[in-house]
């Protein structure tokens, strides 16, 4: 009963105050609430466009690194990066990296292609791009540029898998050219190693 006599209180309130029937009086709620509905949905942003499914190019997965050993620098030419089925390799200090990760850095179109597949110790320590500086030899460097060399080697440690070292190849008389490694240079016995390697 409680519920009847609120609605009969309800309908003499309306009446009262707005002159309306009640059945006016709702419906022209009913109309400004549509109306109040459709003015404001063209004053609201958009709702945010559903995300697209990516469509990355489907990339094969980097093979591991191959351990490679001694390379001569002419063997590590081979690595440059235009062979795609082949390891991009680079080298600081004698020690061959694999930078094939690093492809958009290193490889073919890169900024720093010009390193792949040789040992770049010189260019990386002076800062330079010069072809004649695309060597192994640090022979002559200042101690800013060996900081500078070693903070690339750090980071080449830290970054990349260390695959193998250059073979060095030294002049011997003759005109030829002989490869030696750290192991050749060693003394053999004892007595050499006490005269100062023979």
């Amino acid at each position: 009963m409680a519920v009847v006599e609120l609605w009969e209180t309800l309908k003499q309130a309306i009446v009262a105050y707005t002159g309306l029937s009640p059945a006016a009086f709702f419906t022209a709620v009913a109309v400004a609430a549509a109306l109040y509905h459709v003015v404001s949905g063209l004053f609201a942003a958009p709702p945010p466009p559903p995300p697209r499914p990516r469509e990355e190019p489907e990339t094969e997965p980097l093979p591991p690194p191959v351990q490679m050993g001694e390379v001569s620098e002419e063997d590590l030419r081979q690595y440059d990066g235009s062979d795609p089925k082949k390891p991009l390799l680079m080298a600081i200090k004698g020690q061959i990296y694999d930078v094939t990760q690093s492809r958009m850095f290193y490889g073919p179109g890169g900024p720093y292609a010009l390193f792949a597949g040789k040992d770049a110790s010189r260019a990386l320590a002076k800062m330079s791009f010069e072809p004649q500086d695309l060597t192994g030899d640090i022979s002559g460097l200042g101690p800013f540029e060996l900081d500078a060399l070693q903070d690339w080697e750090y980071k080449f440690m830290s970054k990349y898998v260390k695959v193998g070292t250059v073979k060095k190849s030294v002049p011997v008389e003759g005109g030829s050219t002989a490869s030696t490694t750290e192991a050749d240079k060693a003394p053999t016995n004892r007595r050499e190693a006490k005269r100062g390697g023979g």
